[in-house]
C-alpha cells in the first residue's frame, strides 16, 4: 500500500508539536487535511492507495496557528513541495518546526 504521511516535530520546545493544522494537495486541489495529535503526528496516513498519482504535491502546515503568535507571524503557512516518482512508494514528510524557521527531508 502506497502512502503520504507526515509529522511536526516543536524543535524550540524539544517535543511534538499537537494541533498543527495541516493539507495535502495534488495538482492545486486540496485532497486531505488533518490536524497533529499530541504524538505530532495525524491520526492515519493522509493519503493511501494501492498506486499513488504521480506528480507533485504540496503539504501546507498552519505555523502560525499553531504558535498562537499575536500580529503578523513570521511564518504563516509554510509550503513544501514535493514529487511522488514511485506510484507504489511510501513517502514520509516530516517538518521540524520553531517560531523563525524550519527544515524537512524525506524520511522513511
Amino acid at each position: 500500500m502506497a502512502r503520504i504521511s507526515t509529522h511536526v516535530l516543536d524543535i524550540a520546545k524539544g517535543a511534538p508539536a499537537a494541533g498543527v493544522n495541516v493539507e495535502l494537495f495534488f495538482n492545486g486541489e486540496l485532497v486531505a487535511s488533518a490536524v497533529t495529535n499530541p504524538d505530532g503526528r495525524t491520526e492515519s496516513p493522509l493519503l493511501t492507495a494501492d498506486e499513488l498519482p504521480v506528480g507533485s504535491y504540496q503539504l501546507v502546515f498552519h505555523a502560525a496557528a499553531y504558535f498562537q503568535t499575536p500580529g503578523i507571524a513570521f511564518l504563516d503557512a509554510i509550503p513544501i513541495r514535493f514529487g511522488v516518482s514511485d506510484p507504489r512508494g511510501n513517502y514520509h514528510v516530516p517538518l521540524l518546526l520553531a517560531p523563525h524557521g524550519y527544515s524537512t527531508y524525506r524520511g522513511s
